[in-house]
């Protein structure tokens, strides 16, 4: 992993730039930005993806494969910390002295000034991001935006808009989302991770209070999450708005009713706004106050913000469907935390009606795994009737010796209710073997797992 040097500095006007890693679902959308704001881009990855075969036909010059010779002539290189400190192209423009810009560089370029709403949490930041830009544009707005996932509306996860709001998911694994010029902050929850960066649950918190108290304009924070009430107690900030169930949330959740696509209402100050989306879960209905919140800062009414996010239709690998065969319906979720994986499945749960889950999950990085197997165990188990459980999906990680998904599974207190297969072929033979007319299937992890649905369908057809 390449920790981010900040202290490079920005240049004022890029001519040219190279993205390495360019079909990540974060940096795909920083180089479609760069072509629409008409700056040749180009970049490489190590397997082709939709992501690259879309920039391709945007006008990207897309390489398969890490190599110095990809640079060509460029003035900049963008870098995430997923890539090796020995890749080539990495390499190359260090000794060539290219200018060398950490994703959230290029982004803060990208954002020059303009009023910036940053959505920032360990949970709920796509799908809190893509309701603020969805409803801001049922509301005649026309906002810029980079998202981590595409927004269904779009069709993207990024876009350049006329107006000056810019609306990006603010990445706090790495410290990088202290050096936007925020105004408006929405902090989802303050559920401690990437521990390995911050050292501590106290830096974590540390680096909340920074971000938020450093907001131009208003800070909306949780009122629900042990974390972010703790990060709120210590702010200085003139505007906070809390959002959630608690009693005492500026922005109060009530009437949730998660049978199918989850309905709610919105109370504050006296006002009382029904709010029915189209997506399921609990969590949704909390993820939608906040964007409202954010709303309500941007200076729109509670209740044309409430209509607003209703049209929110989802956003890629968030509880998606890719098909269906005798009768079993197969979904993909990013969750790769306890705290997503219990909400992607309760939100499973409330509209599989009589049939069962069947969970595949993917650990993603070998430290999370070590440290949370038996966290992972305790939600499987508790929010899915049979669990599949592959390998670890290493991501920017060395393998740990003794750190398989076999931690997972050996964590179960039923070891009836959990299959560990590292063989794909034999995970998807094993879930179709479970499933029955009326049961979901659902993959789980931020990695690759969602190749493997494609077996899983073939293998439900065959009745294997």
């Amino acid at each position: 992993m390449i920790a981010p040097d900040l202290a490079v500095p920005i240049p004022d006007e890029i001519r040219s730039v190279h993205f390495i890693g360019i079909g990540g679902s974060g940096i795909s959308g920083l180089a479609r930005m760069f072509l629409q704001a008409g700056i040749p881009v180009s970049g490489s990855d190590r397997a082709e993806s939709q992501n690259t075969r879309d920039l391709a036909a945007l006008g990207a010059g897309v390489h398969i494969g890490h190599d110095a010779a990809n640079l060509g002539d460029v003035d900049a290189v963008v870098y995430t910390g997923a890539i090796w400190p020995e890749n080539p192209e990495y390499l190359a423009a260090k000794e060539r002295g290219i200018t060398l810009l950490h994703r959230s560089q290029a982004l803060k370029h990208l954002i020059d000034g303009r009023r910036l709403v940053s959505v920032a949490g360990a949970h709920g930041k796509t799908t809190s991001t893509g309701m603020i830009v969805t409803a801001l544009s049922e509301l005649g707005a026309d906002p810029s935006f980079v998202n981590g996932g595409v927004i269904q509306q779009f069709g993207a996860s990024s876009r350049a808009g006329e107006d000056d709001l810019f609306v990006v998911e603010a990445d706090e694994s790495d410290g990088t989302f202290l050096i936007y010029d925020t105004s408006v902050a929405l902090i989802t929850n303050v559920d401690a991770d990437h521990l390995d960066h911050y050292g501590s649950h106290e830096a974590f918190d540390d680096a909340f209070v920074r971000f938020a108290d450093a907001a131009r304009e208003a800070v909306v924070i949780s009122a629900d999450d042990a974390g972010a009430r703790r990060v709120g107690a210590r702010l200085a900030h003139p505007h906070v708005v809390t959002f959630g169930e608690s009693e005492g949330a500026d922005l109060r959740v009530v009437d949730i009713d998660t049978h199918g696509p989850v309905s709610f209402a919105l109370e504050s100050a006296g006002e009382r706004a029904e709010v029915q989306l189209s997506v399921p879960g609990r969590h949704n209905a909390i993820n939608a106050a906040g964007a409202v919140a954010v709303l309500v800062a941007l200076d729109h009414r509670l209740p044309d913000a409430a209509r607003a996010v209703e049209a929110f239709g989802g956003t890629v690998r968030r509880f998606e469907l890719h098909g269906a065969e005798h009768g079993v319906r197969v979904y993909d979720d990013y969750a790769h935390h306890p705290t997503e994986v219990a909400a992607a499945l309760a939100g499973a749960r409330s509209v599989v009606g009589e049939g069962r889950i069947i969970a595949l999950h993917q650990p993603h990085t070998y430290s999370r795994t070590q440290l949370l197997a038996g966290e992972f165990a305790r939600v499987l188990e508790e929010h899915a009737d049979h669990s599949v459980v592959l390998d670890v999906y290493g991501a920017r990680e060395d393998p740990i010796p003794g750190v398989t998904g076999h931690l997972v599974e050996e964590a179960f207190e039923d070891p009836a209710a959990v299959s560990y297969e590292p063989d794909w072929q034999r995970a998807a033979e094993r879930a179709a073997e479970v499933a029955r007319d009326g049961d979901f299937i659902i993959t789980l992890g931020c990695g690759d797992v969602y190749r493997i649905i494609p077996q899983v369908l073939d293998a439900l057809r065959r009745g294997e």
